[in-house]
């Protein structure tokens, strides 16, 4: 059974080279099984494209780190429009508590350190159920770090990350962003210009998100029901 995973698409070639090792990473894990590379928007193949392209069953896996449209909506119905009933969709990946430990990774190595202030940085969503996941996100990074995390957004929600920081700076000599995106890219640059002191890596190909997607396709094969 093949695992499709699904990322947005972006123009910048960074994007794509996270995804595909992810991907990399996910097929030595389960070694004898296929792994392809999709995307919901910008880039090629398309999901439909992908799906087309095999002879059996696919583990459909959005590489996404709240539930959003593209989540919710737009990779079921491009599923659907393949006309492959043998391929199952699995939930997104956030905001689970495996990616919330590679954030927290991420922002050890950034150089927090107890009595810092942290935002935790993501693009922002119209739906208001991703803006929950990510405060999710937040309230179980804040349960590690033993203090409360902020959110901010890049786009569409309040508070944007500027201000999120500088809101933080009242309280804390020192301000960290923890990056809620899996790559690089135009996101990410606006967390670098934000002023913090400093900023954490994209999750990216971190060990945890390959256990999590790793963890998706199993669970599918085993509880299609779920899926």
């Amino acid at each position: 059974m093949t695992l499709v995973l699904v990322a947005h698409g972006s123009r910048n070639p960074a994007g794509g080279m996270v995804i595909r090792r992810v991907a990399a990473a996910v097929r030595e894990r389960l070694n004898s099984v296929p792994v392809r590379v999709a995307y919901a928007d910008v880039a090629r193949p398309t999901v439909g494209e992908v799906l087309r392209e095999l002879n059996g069953p696919a583990v459909v896996v959005p590489a996404f780190l709240a539930a959003g449209y593209h989540v919710r909506v737009d990779v079921p119905n491009q599923v659907a429009e393949s006309a492959r009933p043998d391929a199952l969709v699995t939930p997104g990946l956030g905001p689970h508590p495996l990616l919330v430990a590679a954030a927290h990774e991420r922002l050890l190595a950034a150089g927090w350190r107890p009595g810092d202030g942290v935002v935790l940085a993501a693009a922002g969503s119209a739906d208001p159920r991703a803006v929950a996941d990510v405060r999710r996100a937040a309230a179980l990074l804040s349960a590690r770090l033993g203090d409360a995390v902020r959110t901010a957004f890049v786009t569409t929600v309040e508070p944007e990350v500027g201000k999120a920081v500088a809101d933080a700076r009242k309280r804390y000599d020192r301000v960290l962003i923890a990056s809620w995106l899996l790559a690089p890219g135009v996101f990410h640059r606006v967390l670098l210009g934000a002023r913090a002191d400093a900023v954490a890596d994209p999750l990216g190909a971190h060990s945890r998100v390959v256990d999590l997607v790793v963890r998706r396709y199993l669970d599918a094969r085993c509880y299609p029901a779920a899926a």
